[in-house]
């Protein structure tokens, strides 16, 4: 190629150069932190409100339990109306006399011993409650990971999105050189035309990051339970987590140790346990003592114009057509079943753990992998540059070069933030997202 045309060329690319335009930057939002974004989601997300409202209503079974032990109270306001010398002769064995008065008396009762069987209904109420508070923790585990899920999906977005943006600036460049070239009766229209497809399926990636970035920003509003201002913030880096740990028996072990599920199965088989031992004290006797007192300012002549009175009732269960003897096995089935649920989700666990486990080291492996594929891509992509300017290469070169370069970048966003979620997932099956 001669010195002329050398010059002709470095020209029409300068000036190509010159009138290129870059896109304007978006307006930017306020600043939020994923610590913010978790931080929010606990204050404002109505499922967490609503798991500590249904283990803050379990919390006073136990107390309304115990109660039944307390002593029983009542006052009572009496007045009746009757035929002389009436009395029921019909639906019992007994024949009471019906005398017309008003009476004013209180009555106390009070349970003097089952046999323990309201302390194991009071046991298994407080396991009961136990049990629904882990289940409020296992609800706020999930939103903290449904919050870095949507926060690591956005960030990718926004990466995305600065990427796509990149490739239709340069693409637009690359564009206005080759038509420039191409007045110039440097490179043919068939150059032109190759730029303008590159160009337009950059300007249609840059068209789908967009609509990625709104729908991901959305699930992150729906995630912290509140809407995102506008302009949309700025999502902050978060440092890479360390490399998992390469022996997955303790991962397992802390798990089985740290997750609410499992607090809360071990205290369902405990509650099961208790109830099934208060439902085999059901044919024990029980033990009640009962006291009335009270004015009779107007009645019969027949009665006094006070009374008192006090006594003791042992009730023994006798005979009730099975229905005991079912209630006990019916418990003690629920019981078995419990220790089974729970049997069921440690090896359940011990799987998710493992998958998590595959799913964070594979992650951040592709994480190197991508890395060293986006500088090679870059170093592909300046020297397809160079020779097509030099005119050693082909826009079908240069054009591939785009296309590997761009998709090297999209890897690299994808596998940074897809090692962050996948850390975080293994944190929430550890039991370690709290």
């Amino acid at each position: 190629m001669n010195l002329g045309k050398l010059i002709a060329i470095a020209l029409a690319l300068g000036m190509a150069g010159a009138v290129a335009q870059t896109t304007p930057p978006s307006p930017a939002g306020p600043p939020l932190t994923l610590a913010q974004a978790q931080a929010a989601a606990l204050a404002r997300r109505p499922l967490l409100q609503e798991a500590q409202s249904q283990a803050n209503a379990a919390g006073q079974e136990p107390a309304a339990v115990r109660a039944t032990e307390m002593p029983q109270l009542a006052g009572d306001l009496t007045g009746v109306g009757a035929e002389a010398n009436s009395r029921i002769t019909a639906g019992g064995l007994n024949n009471p006399v019906i005398y017309s008065r008003y009476a004013n008396g209180i009555n106390v009762s009070q349970l003097v011993t089952n046999f323990g069987r309201t302390g194991q209904l009071v046991k298994s109420a407080s396991n009961q409650a136990q049990a629904q508070r882990q289940d409020a923790a296992a609800t706020r585990a999930d939103v903290l990971l449904q919050v870095d899920r949507a926060y690591f999906s956005a960030l990718q977005a926004q990466a995305v999105l600065r990427v796509a943006q990149q490739a239709v600036e340069e693409r637009q460049l690359i564009a206005r050189q080759v038509g420039v070239l191409a007045q110039n009766k440097l490179r043919s229209n068939l150059d032109v035309s190759f730029a303008q497809v590159n160009l337009a399926q950059a300007q249609l990636l840059l068209s789908q990051a967009q609509s990625g970035q709104q729908s991901t920003l959305a699930d992150l509003a729906l995630a912290m339970g509140t809407a995102l201002p506008t302009p949309a913030p700025q999502l902050e880096e978060q440092p890479l987590p360390a490399a998992p740990a390469q022996d997955l028996a303790p991962l397992v072990a802390q798990a089985l140790l740290q997750r609410p599920e499992m607090a809360a199965a071990g205290f369902q088989l405990d509650a099961a346990r208790a109830y099934a031992q208060a439902q085999r004290d059901l044919e024990r006797p029980t033990v009640s003592a009962v006291a009335a007192a009270g004015w009779t300012p107007t009645g019969a002549v027949q009665l006094p114009g006070h009374y008192a009175a006090a006594g003791v009732n042992v009730n023994i269960p006798i005979f009730n057509g099975g229905l005991f003897g079912a209630e006990r096995r019916q418990a003690e089935y629920q019981a078995d079943a419990a220790q089974h649920r729970l049997d069921e989700l440690s090896h359940q666990i011990a799987h998710d753990v493992q998958l998590a486990w595959l799913d964070a080291n594979t992650a951040n492996q592709q994480l190197a992998l991508t890395r060293e594929l986006q500088q090679q891509a870059a170093l592909a992509m300046t020297l397809a540059k160079s020779r097509y300017q030099l005119g050693l290469g082909s826009i079908v070169e240069l054009s591939q070069a785009q296309l590997n370069q761009t998709q090297a970048d999209i890897a690299q966003a994808q596998a940074q933030y897809q090692y962050q979620s996948a850390t975080a997932a293994l944190r929430y099956q550890m039991g370690l997202l709290r």
